[in-house]
């Protein structure tokens, strides 16, 4: 419903369904949408990996491509669980110099999610923020530092 209404009208827009809802159905209890999955929040600044990236997508929906520049506090994807996790996406691999059995195999990469502003603004709590530049569309942690940021559970 917010991708086709302007936000200026999207609280109008709540307001009359609640008073069209409420009509009908006098004891309606009414509950604020928020996204009920956690987030996968950047724990340091650098350059995200492949293999970094590989790793984490079975902990849920990457927003970032390999090579995005990153920093701590950003979101840099979706978590599967209702918890918010501290990730390291600038990980790389451990060069040995020993010969593998098998060759390096080719990593294979789901295609990460872009978020449009209308999206990012849906996506966030309120212990979130869009950044906007000309250039990209962020998704960031009011605070920034990992060992600032209050704990939350799933209960919470």
């Amino acid at each position: 419903m917010t991708n086709i209404l302007l936000l200026e009208d999207v609280a109008e827009a709540m307001a009359w369904l609640k008073i069209q809802v409420s009509e009908v159905y006098p004891d309606a209890v009414f509950h604020d949408a928020s996204r009920v999955n956690g987030a996968l929040v950047a724990d340091r600044s650098g350059a995200a990996t492949s293999y970094a990236i590989y790793n984490l997508q079975e902990r849920g929906e990457i927003f970032i491509e390999p090579g995005t520049q990153v920093y701590e506090g950003m979101i840099v994807g979706e978590n599967a669980r209702p918890n918010d996790i501290d990730v390291n996406v600038t990980k790389e691999k451990k060069q040995t110099n020993m010969r593998a059995s098998t060759a390096d195999e080719a990593i294979r990469l789901i295609p990460p999610r872009k978020l449009g502003l209308e999206q990012a603004i849906e996506f966030i709590n309120d212990d979130e923020l869009v950044e906007v530049t000309p250039g990209s569309i962020r998704l960031r942690k009011r605070t920034l530092a990992a060992n600032m940021r209050p704990k939350k559970t799933a209960d919470d």
